[in-house]
């Protein structure tokens, strides 16, 4: 079956639309291209009360003609009668001189040399209401039967495209969502594929690895302290990769990283990735690694403190640096206070958490949800 060349263009373009960083905008000039426009927009959001929406647009003059349709206009456009699935264009739903006097055309199409719009609205329910605009001048062709087809051909494909769109969304909303909180921990995590090869960091670990001699990627490869540390980690990695698609409970495996000096050992835990049933391929992330550095710990906002625990901005600084590993006489002089003023904070801190030691008093500030607040 031969299918013509210029409507594989629109369809490759609009699947590769959902992977560009600025989405659909090769689909929209392509689109722009064979339809002779002055303008073709998406709409991934549409004005409304509550927001200027988000709209995609190619060609056209940037003028502050899109500013008043986004504010204020957007409530006078035709198009919001259109039922979905629907392909119509401007002049089709109003009458020619009464849209030639409008307000709406005056302010937002003239100023741009726009003089007609074809519309085409997608929605994807539950998740997106989408729209599709094609709009020419006063001196192009008028839209014709063959132009609506073209549309109404692309829509169940711009519809899947807009699907997957919403899906990498979420997707990505989450995984940025879970990705701050692990650094907010102050865990370092690197991410191995299915070969043992490091495959991403979050920011803590490329910290790690610029300021810790003990924690290196060579030809891809994570080497963690001297030798044998290395080749445990590798033990680790490979009993990992071997339990892969085991029905039996995740592996985890524990190590940790001798440091030259006083400083604190890394702590070191690796674990497998959850995988699908479908995750396959290459550069699959198959093996976390998280690495833990005492000299760096987490550091909960006094702010937050406060709204926890109902402490005194003096309470809250006091906790934290009790939680940080220093003594009460440390902390009452790095506060500027004695130790009798620091040790009558600390029987009111100790009244308002229920706690009556101060290691179960930094167990708390520890455990608490303030680290995530970071």
């Amino acid at each position: 079956m031969l299918i013509d060349s210029a409507f594989e263009r629109l369809l490759t373009c609009i699947y590769q639309g959902p992977l560009e960083d600025e989405p659909w905008q090769g689909f929209l000039a392509e689109l722009y291209e064979q339809m002779h426009a002055v303008t073709v927009t998406l709409v991934l959001n549409p004005p409304s009360e509550k927001g200027r929406g988000v709209l995609r647009v190619v060609g056209g003059r940037k003028v502050d003609s899109m500013d008043h349709y986004q504010e204020r206009l957007f409530a006078m456009d035709p198009f919001r009668s259109l039922r979905p699935g629907e392909v119509r264009s401007l002049l089709e739903m109003i009458p020619p001189d009464e849209w030639i006097n409008s307000e709406l055309y005056n302010l937002c199409m003239k100023p741009v040399g726009l003089h007609d719009s074809m519309g085409l609205d997608i929605v994807v329910p539950g998740e997106m209401n989408a729209g599709l605009r094609v709009s020419r001048g006063p001196d192009s062709k008028p839209f014709d039967e063959q132009d609506k087809d073209l549309l109404r051909a692309l829509m169940p494909h711009l519809e899947r495209a807009l699907r997957i769109h919403v899906r990498f969304n979420k997707t990505e909303s989450e995984r940025d969502l879970y990705a701050g909180a692990v650094e907010s921990l102050s865990l370092a995590t690197i991410i191995l594929d299915e070969n043992g090869k490091v495959l991403n960091c979050n920011r803590m670990a490329e910290q790690l690895i610029i300021r810790e001699p003990e924690v290196r990627i060579e030809d891809g490869q994570l080497i963690l302290g001297d030798l044998a540390t290395t080749k445990k980690l590798q033990s680790m990695v490979d009993n990992l990769l071997a339990s892969r698609g085991s029905e039996e409970p995740a592996v985890v495996e524990a190590l940790r990283v001798s440091r030259e000096g006083d400083f604190a050992d890394l702590g070191v835990i690796a674990r497998p990735v959850p995988a699908s049933e479908w995750s396959e391929g290459t550069a699959v992330p198959t093996v976390a690694v998280f690495i833990s550095d005492p000299e760096y710990g987490a550091e909960a906002p006094v702010k937050i403190i406060i709204q926890l625990f109902g402490f005194t901005p003096t309470e809250a600084q006091l906790s934290l640096l009790l939680a940080d590993g220093l003594s009460l006489d440390e902390a009452s002089e790095a506060l500027g206070m004695s130790r009798n003023t620091a040790r009558t904070h600390l029987r009111s801190i100790f009244s308002k958490t229920g706690v009556s030691r101060q290691t179960l008093l930094v167990r708390l500030i520890l455990k608490s949800v303030a680290q995530l607040a970071e």
